[in-house]
């Protein structure tokens, strides 16, 4: 691969910088079973381009003789694998991403993790590639980890694949090998819909094929790595298909000036082109691209620029600029793949943020429909998703998005899923299509409202949610305050956590993912009561705030007041009447909360109750009934 960008940086910079300015870029991802050579083969692309400088070679060859693989020779892996845990165990965890050139093409590779356990780094890494290098060590063939990246490549969109079969010089470079493990591959990549593949035979430490035809495997005529790379075609669709730009900015620097800054991410647009503003469905046509450079005559995918509209519309960061004749499809209720990146499983029902594009909206999963084994390629049941495991669900939003499928647009359907509380990516995910149940239900309307239910009763409604431990006294108090507010004439309703578990709730047990379903179902339940004019007590132990965060979102503003019964575990205990702590002591009761289920207590809520024991259940119940009043929560709502 050596060229001459050397020479001609020394004679003539800007004439270096304005030919490498107009190299087209290829992204691309190596993967493959541990071992097989990944790093390597990245390591001898940085090498024989010449990217590797002088103190790093010294480095590089002091390193390869205190901890290389290759017997003091030069181990280009370590190049690559720059964690102090990788070189250790001779394995690669963390995405690798290097940069580097030919006379050709500029290129970003993505040096993923082969072991199962860091699935998620490696859909990291391919998330933004555009080819995949799948090595294969000759000596092994396929492997079940070359089925499961491949599998991977597969649902993440990468459309062209080279099948590297490595090492080729220790089994003297047989043909017969070479083409037996081709033929499995081709076979296995069939299923799973692969059909752009080109098969190279290797040896990424020899430097055999790399960058030029090998002697030692004269048999082949095709072409070698880096010549494969700098030719390969990948034009995506994008370019042919119709307008998107997520909006990122509205950029306003004066009064004279408002435009809307973003990514085009598919399509092309240019001044007089008529674009809809999506979800509003507004729509105007282009004035202007603009950017730091000047105005374009048109922007292309992958371009960010700033466009201005003809007309002054209402348009947000999250909305999408799309053609008008064929924008994205709105909907709030989607199936999906997911792909689960957290050590912490997935929980139907829980709710989590979801990142698509430059919106952000509240996301909550179904049950999944099954899990994939990625080995296998078979669908089995699941309830949850754990760490790296991949499986197809119903997901449901708490409004629309402009989006279309993830096989047609990556940017505009594929998203992360995020915790709520500690702001962790939790998940990735991929929109299959909308589900059109969501199309055909609309909400009715009623003569009779919240309003008029609660004018009639004389208060105003709203839902006291009391959360605590189990012995906490939370029934006890929510009993006492709701036989105060009835003897003052209010209308309540108390919905208690075990009389619940008796009807409604019977189906679930106390596993977290039937704790957060449990939840969720109250949270409905008691949002209905609050419609229906009612001061709503819920008593329950409700452990995670999550879950209490999404019966709250459920609600207006002032309408859900959060008691927390604070108890302390040994307190607790002592009051445990059905002896429920001392069988979860034994291990007879599992998931129960305080012994082996964790509690959240919340951080804010508007009242906290000391029920240790110095004060009395009837003072805390006098407490709760004072602080409605003064929230105004007993006195008639006003005439509308």
């Amino acid at each position: 691969m050596a060229h001459a960008a050397g020479d001609l940086v020394a004679t003539d910079i800007d004439e270096y910088l304005r030919q490498h300015e107009n190299k087209s870029m290829l992204r691309f991802i190596t993967c493959g079973s541990v071992d097989d050579g990944k790093s390597t083969l990245i390591g001898r692309l940085l090498y024989d381009a010449k990217l590797v400088f002088s103190d790093h070679l010294a480095a590089l060859e002091s390193d390869s003789k205190k901890v290389g693989t290759q017997g003091g020779e030069l181990d280009f892996a370590l190049l690559v694998d720059g964690l102090a845990a990788e070189r250790e165990q001779g394995i690669t965890i963390d995405v690798a991403y290097r940069f580097f050139s030919t006379e050709h093409r500029k290129f970003i590779v993505a040096d993923t993790p082969g072991h199962e356990q860091y699935t998620r780094n490696m859909v990291t890494g391919a998330s933004t590639a555009d080819l995949a290098v799948i090595l294969i060590d000759a000596r092994k063939g396929v492997l079940t980890q070359t089925r499961r990246h491949s599998y991977l490549v597969s649902l993440l969109g990468i459309r062209h694949v080279v099948l590297a079969v490595n090492k080729l010089d220790l089994v003297d470079y047989s043909k017969d090998v070479f083409d037996a493990i081709e033929a499995d591959y081709r076979a296995f990549a069939e299923q799973i819909g692969l059909t752009d593949i080109v098969c190279i035979p290797l040896s990424a430490l020899r430097g055999d094929n790399i960058t030029e035809p090998s002697p030692n495997i004269s048999w082949y005529t095709g072409p070698t790595l880096v010549g494969h790379l700098e030719t390969v075609q990948v034009t995506d669709d994008l370019d042919t298909g119709p307008f998107r730009l997520p909006v990122q900015w509205v950029n306003r620097p004066d009064l004279d000036f408002r435009g809307f800054s973003g990514q085009v991410t598919g399509g092309t647009v240019r001044p007089g082109d008529r674009v809809r503003i999506v979800p509003s469905g507004t729509e105007s046509t282009v004035e202007r691209i603009v950017t730091a450079d000047g105005d374009l005559p048109e922007a292309i995918a992958g371009q960010s620029v700033t466009i201005t509209l003809a007309d002054e519309v209402d348009v947000s960061r999250g909305d999408v600029l799309a053609a008008a004749g064929d924008p994205p499809a709105v909907a709030d209720q989607f199936e999906c793949h997911l792909v689960w990146m957290s050590d912490e499983p997935m929980l139907p029902g829980r709710p989590y943020l979801l990142k698509l594009g430059t919106r952000t909206v509240g996301a909550t999963v179904a049950q999944p429909k099954y899990k994939v084994n990625v080995n296998t390629l078979e669908h089995t049941a699941a309830r949850t998703l754990e760490l790296n495991e991949i499986g197809v669900a119903n997901l449901n939003l708490d409004r629309r998005i402009a989006f279309d499928p993830y096989t047609v647009n990556r940017d505009m359907g594929g998203f992360i899923l995020i915790d709520r509380f500690t702001n962790a990516t939790v998940a990735a995910g991929l929109l299959h299509f909308a589900l059109r149940r969501s199309d055909n239900i609309h909400w009715q309307a009623v003569e009779v409202n919240k309003a008029a239910r609660a004018a009639a009763k004389g208060q105003r409604p709203a839902v006291v949610w009391f959360t605590g431990l189990s012995g906490a006294g939370k029934s006890t108090i929510a009993n006492l305050v709701e036989k105060k507010l009835h003897d003052q004439g209010h209308h309540t309703y108390l919905l208690d956590g075990d009389n619940v578990r008796h009807g409604l709730n019977k189906d679930l047990g106390f596993t977290e993912a039937d704790r957060v379903e449990n939840i969720r179902r109250i949270g409905e339940v008691a949002r209905l009561m609050v419609d229906a004019g009612l001061i709503v007590l819920t008593s329950f132990i409700s452990p995670f705030r999550a879950e209490r965060q999404l019966a709250r979102d459920l609600l207006a503003d002032g309408e859900f007041i959060e008691v927390f019964v604070d108890t302390p575990l040994d307190v607790a205990e002592t009051r445990d009447r059905k002896g429920l702590y001392a069988k979860a002591r034994r291990g007879e009761l599992t998931n129960f909360t305080g012994i082996d289920s964790p509690y959240e207590p919340p951080i804010h809520p508007e009242l906290h109750l000391d029920a240790s024991g110095a004060v009395s259940a009837e003072t805390s119940a006098n407490q709760v009934v004072a602080y409605l009043h003064e929230a105004g929560l007993l006195t008639p709502p006003p005439a509308e």
